[in-house]
């Protein structure tokens, strides 16, 4: 591998001068540097990889198909937590088993999706109901992290398939977030899912004991009708108020930020109705399949991560833009934030060694048209060089409105060719008008975000963390950064609920400790 990497920034060295458009003087360019899945396209063409570069970076990921195929086999390839990691078992759509083991995971994956199926059903039918007998219009999920960003995304994403009740999210323990979601619902109208694994996870408990209260408020003690959990501590669960048949837990192989394709899910399952639910599993199966059989050269995860590696470690760009032009994928780019970020966010091997290259870039965005008039004076002209990701639909859900979806697919595709163009000095009015161009994108065209769509878009990038941890060597599927500071919060609380002493704090926390109270005083 070491010497793939030398010769990869060897050869990014001698070409560095080579601009985007000059290659793509080739006609046959985009034929060669794009790929399918399905109806789905990625054109990677407008980056600076030519044959010799890719032909190499397919080298670099050759040692990715044992690790996919041990993945998907069941084997404990997140070594750090002794755990299988099998996301792709929950949204499998054959009738191969998965053993974790020596068990066939697969009936309990289907016994869990019947339960989440009834459950849902039930609900949007009016055949659960209320402690007054009437059906339930609106639905809280209360959850953080993987147990919130997921079910926000693809619940919003898929506005248009929404026929079931109402969804509302709380996750900031900001009390700012419960209140504000809580003042225009009715508490006996609504149902409320509590999602925390272990039901210990203090945003969550904390968000869902005031809306508890606020249940209890108008239904009296018994709010246990209106209650959810998405749990695997039933014995913290049942304590709750919350019975067992009210309760969904998953295993202890699937890590929070993949979820969305189990028992997390539900509150998605109750928007959309499951069947629609089965098409978003189906497309994240289509893309788990393709994954496993087409060729590297053909492989479209294998390519965005190999796209990423270029970008990330031999180009030495350490950002990324995740820029969907569709307002229904605006929370996208934060999904992917945890996706990427909290996966690849590593600096040490699967062995405990430090890595010797850089791992995950920092993964930002907004949706297009709106990042235009932001940042994007920043991509085009600023100093730092920031690969952009666009996403674009060719049909919308608006036929009416189809003089929007053209000026929108028009700035999407003008902006991906602005950054590579660019504007010399020659041809521009001054200095200040000019654009360096030879900024390199990627564009994913789609036909339109069904359910199917978005659950490959999803699986896609799963896959990409997935190739990219593998080349650099991490695990990607352990969290222990986001530890310490939780367990500081824990010692840090006393302090801000009380005038104790603040011995033993360092010099700048106590200060600001000093600071709030004497705020709260005045």
């Amino acid at each position: 591998m070491g010497t793939i990497w030398s010769d990869l920034k060897a050869h990014r060295k001698r070409t560095a001068d080579v601009r985007i458009s000059d290659l793509l003087k080739d006609t046959s360019r985009f034929d060669d540097f794009s790929v399918n899945c399905g109806e789905m396209l990625l054109d990677f063409s407008k980056t600076s990889i030519d044959k010799p570069a890719l032909n190499m970076l397919l080298k670099m990921a050759h040692n990715v198909e044992a690790k996919r195929d041990a993945m998907f086999r069941g084997d404990k390839i997140n070594s750090t937590e002794d755990r299988a990691v099998l996301h792709t078992a929950l949204r499998k759509r054959s009738d191969e088993p998965v053993f974790v083991d020596g068990e066939d995971i697969m009936p309990g994956v289907k016994t869990s999706l019947a339960r989440m199926t009834a459950f849902a059903n039930a609900v949007r039918k009016g055949e659960i109901t209320a402690n007054d007998g009437k059906p339930f219009t609106d639905v809280i999920n209360i959850g953080i992290g993987g147990s919130d960003l997921g079910p926000v995304m693809a619940t919003l994403a898929l506005t248009p398939f929404h026929d079931g009740p109402r969804t509302h999210f709380i996750s900031n323990v900001d009390g700012a977030h419960a209140h504000d979601t809580l003042k225009n619902l009715d508490p006996n109208r609504t149902l409320v899912i509590v999602a925390s694994k272990t039901f210990t996870t203090i945003e969550t408990m904390t968000n869902a004991n005031t809306v508890l209260t606020w249940l209890q408020s108008k239904l009296g003690n018994d709010a246990s009708k209106h209650l959810v959990a998405i749990s695997t501590a039933e014995d913290k669960t049942r304590a709750y108020g919350i019975p067992p048949e009210r309760t969904f837990g998953f295993e202890d192989w699937v890590g929070g930020r993949y979820s969305i394709w189990g028992p997390i899910g539900l509150s998605l399952m109750m928007a959309i109705g499951p069947e629609n639910f089965g098409d978003f599993l189906s497309g994240a199966f289509e893309m788990d399949q393709h994954f496993l059989n087409a060729p590297l050269a053909e492989n479209m995860p294998v390519l965005l991560g190999l796209i990423g590696i270029w970008h990330n470690n031999i180009c030495g760009y350490p950002t990324r833009a995740i820029l969907p032009y569709d307002q229904r994928l605006s929370r996208l780019p934060a999904y992917l934030q945890q996706l990427d970020m909290e996966s690849n966010g590593k600096s040490v091997s699967i062995d405990g060694e430090p890595l010797d290259q850089n791992s995950g870039p920092v993964i930002w965005g907004e949706p297009g048209t709106n990042g235009q008039h932001a940042f994007y004076q920043l991509i085009h002209q600023g100093t730092s060089v920031v690969p952009c990701e666009f996403l674009i639909a060719a049909e919308s859900f608006e036929p009416e409105l189809q003089n929007h979806h053209n000026l929108l697919i028009a700035n999407c595709l003008a902006q991906s060719e602005a950054l590579m163009l660019g504007r010399s000095i020659e041809n521009a009015p001054d200095s200040h008008r000019a654009f360096p161009g030879n900024r390199p994108s990627t564009t994913l065209i789609y036909r339109k975000l069904t359910p199917k769509t978005l659950g490959m878009i999803i699986a896609l990038y799963e896959h990409r963390v997935f190739v990219e941890g593998a080349i650099w060597g991490i695990n990607s599927f352990d969290q222990w950064g986001v530890e310490l500071g939780k367990e500081l919060a824990s010692k840090m609380l006393p302090l801000v609920e009380k005038t104790m002493p603040t011995t033993g704090v360092d010099a700048s926390t106590a200060g600001l400790i000093g600071k709030v109270r004497s705020l709260r005083k005045t």
